[in-house]
């Protein structure tokens, strides 16, 4: 059973997050909540969470600042579920280290699978032979990329992302493509953060960060340089 930490203060919102998640499928999800920021920064803290939802306007502590607090000391995957659609705000809820943003209202099918994938993924669920270029691999079995003999901690964003790219080494990727295969949809606003995604990635990489390769007016690549 997989533990999710709801940090919501509508109630009618939480409900119905709670509500679906435990009948989905039953016993796959433990919902608990948390209907400020502070008392979610607590939860987060003194318990053990394989995913975390965040609004971003809460009482106390804003999702931002969880988020920012969270990361300095874990990589749980973090989902903002927001009725802020600036373009500002998302940049920023991903700078600060989260791996998705959902704007409100949302289908609550679509809030499941992310969920359900994100954790997934961070958990290496799906076994599969281990990627490599260079001296940068990826084992999609455990989830641990090493690059110069150095495990490397990437937001299962990145992580998503640099897979896409090791699965089809040499290839180049559109950023269309890329954005469909790694969010699950696309849209303008998903295309530019991607590109902020790609500078954290590579920067994560260290001096590895440059077998991705951008080819212009075409996409990325991943290759030995």
């Amino acid at each position: 059973m997989y533990r999710v930490l709801l940090v919501e203060d509508d109630k009618n919102i939480s409900d119905l997050i709670v509500n679906y998640f435990t009948k989905k499928e039953k016993d796959a999800f433990r919902i608990e909540g948390a209907d400020n920021g502070q008392l979610g920064l607590e939860k987060a803290y003194e318990n053990h969470y394989d995913c975390l939802l965040l609004d971003v306007m809460l009482p106390e502590l804003d999702g931002f600042e969880i988020c920012r607090e969270i990361r300095r000391e874990s990589d749980v995957p973090i989902i903002f579920i927001t009725a802020r659609t600036d373009e500002s705000d998302i940049l920023n809820g991903y700078a600060l280290g989260c791996d998705d943003y959902v704007v409100k209202p949302f289908p609550l099918p679509v809030l499941y699978e992310k969920v359900n994938a994100l954790i997934k993924r961070s958990k290496g669920l799906v076994r599969s032979k281990v990627f490599s270029v260079g001296s940068l691999s990826l084992n999609p079995n455990n989830g641990v990329v090493i690059s110069d003999g150095n495990e490397i901690k990437l937001t299962a964003r990145e992580y998503s992302i640099l897979k896409v790219l090791m699965e089809n080494k040499g290839c180049v990727i559109s950023r269309d493509k890329l954005v469909d295969i790694v969010w699950g949809y696309n849209n303008d606003t998903d295309i530019r953060v991607l590109d902020t995604h790609m500078r954290n990635l590579r920067k994560a990489l260290g001096s590895n960060g440059k077998l991705i390769k951008t080819v212009i007016r075409r996409g990325y690549k991943i290759e030995d340089c």
